[in-house]
């Protein structure tokens, strides 16, 4: 019989309800614990999901009856709350970005992997089914070589959105715009799918919103090391909001994912990928399938099953650093309005 891992959430934001109802789908585990320096919002949750709630770090960490804590504080403060976690032997995951610092993601990689507790970041569309269905369809070399790749995320943002909390639109909490915060998801995926970046020449400019620091729009053209080429717009301006797109084209193959969801995906032989077969097929993909949590709670069954198993999850600290990595390159071009090298 597997043993029930027992998560403590940090952090007591909305996003938390995704959290605990994405961890309830699973068998073998359960949420026992929040922390909050917020305690009217923690009450609120504690007292729904009846869940224990605390209000000094130290304490929740010294509770031995947690195995893993999920962090979903603001971006600028993951790092340091997730050492202090792992050092006490705690499983870190942590939402998305990673962190707002190299330095620090690299001292938290570096931290986990000396206690030996597993790492994880929330970037929960790679375990979309459009996204599962095309990268089993890569590896077997269906798309043939990849030519092109890109990722927009077309949404708005109010101004009443940015001051709604004091750490948002700042460099030192939010670690940057559009880019940091709501194109990171794509982002990740065409890493994943297209590989590494060795080069970006980037435009970044603030033109909707008052009183932040950071970008609500955000131009790239990259370079992959296969010699691809591709594109990365990041936008909260686009009133009243559209889409997030990614675009994969290839030698043999080419796909359009829109908002999660496959829109186009031709083959030159005309046949197409199916997860449930594990064959190329001229039946449709399966990836318009997906109902509300899903990819949370396959995204939470992997990080489980590889502690369980004492295996990496899809997503390690490692690989959660890359997306970090090129946006902090794309920043860097912006501002010397140069190309940068990764």
């Amino acid at each position: 019989m597997k043993k029930t891992l027992r998560f403590g959430m940090v952090g007591s934001g909305n996003i938390i309800e995704t959290h605990i109802k994405s961890i309830q789908k699973i068998p073998n585990a359960e949420v026992i614990a929040i922390f909050s320096r917020n305690q009217e919002t923690a009450e609120k949750w504690g007292n729904q999901y009846n869940i224990q709630v605390y209000s000094d770090y130290e304490e929740f960490l010294g509770d031995d009856k947690i195995d893993i804590v999920t962090i979903l504080t603001p971006s600028g403060t993951h790092a340091d709350l997730g050492i202090l976690a792992a050092k006490v032997g705690k499983h870190v995951i942590v939402e998305k970005p990673i962190d707002t610092k190299l330095a620090k993601t690299n001292e938290l990689i570096r931290v986990c992997r000396e206690a030996n507790v597993t790492l994880s970041c929330i970037f929960q569309h790679r375990f979309d089914e459009a996204i599962v269905d095309i990268k089993n369809a890569m590896d077997l070399g269906e798309f043939g070589q990849l030519n092109f790749g890109a990722a927009r995320t077309t949404w708005y943002r109010s101004q009443e959105y940015y001051d709604s909390g004091a750490w948002r639109g700042t460099w030192e909490l939010d670690g940057g715009g559009t880019l940091m915060n709501q194109s990171i998801h794509y982002i990740d995926l065409l890493l994943y799918l297209m590989g590494p970046v060795e080069e970006a020449h980037a435009y970044c400019a603030t033109r909707a919103h008052e009183r932040i620091e950071v970008e609500d729009i955000a131009v790239a053209s990259i370079k992959f090391k296969s010699g691809a080429l591709g594109l990365i717009e990041g936008n909260t301006a686009a009133y009243p909001g559209y889409s997030a797109t990614l675009d994969i084209f290839g030698n043999d193959g080419s796909v359009i994912i829109e908002n999660d969801r496959v829109k186009e995906w031709n083959f030159k032989n005309g046949k197409q990928y199916t997860k449930a077969t594990k064959e190329v097929t001229k039946a449709s993909a399966s990836s318009n399938k997906m109902s509300s949590y899903d990819s949370h709670k396959r995204q939470y069954q992997d990080i489980v099953n590889a502690i369980t198993e004492k295996r990496d999850p899809l997503v390690t600290g490692e690989e959660a650093r890359k997306s970090l990595e090129l946006i902090l390159a794309i920043y860097e071009s912006a501002k010397s309005g140069r190309p940068v090298k990764l």
